[in-house]
C-alpha cells in the first residue's frame, strides 16, 4: 500500500542563518575536496555559502 509523501518544505522563517565561523569551516571543508576554483565556486553557491564579497 502506497502512502502519502510527507510535507518536506521548509517555509523562510524556519531557516536559520550560519554563524560566520561555521561558514568559514563549511568554506575550508569545501574549497579542500573541490577539484578546481570553478567547482569550488559552484559547491558554495549551490550551499549558499558564498564567501563574503570583498571591496
Amino acid at each position: 500500500m502506497a502512502t502519502e509523501p510527507a510535507d518536506t518544505d521548509i517555509a523562510d522563517e524556519e531557516i536559520e542563518t550560519l554563524s560566520d565561523e561555521t561558514a568559514r569551516m563549511a568554506r575550508r571543508v569545501v574549497a579542500a575536496y573541490a577539484t578546481d576554483a570553478d567547482e569550488c565556486r559552484m559547491l558554495l553557491s549551490m550551499l549558499g555559502i558564498n564567501p563574503p564579497v570583498r571591496a
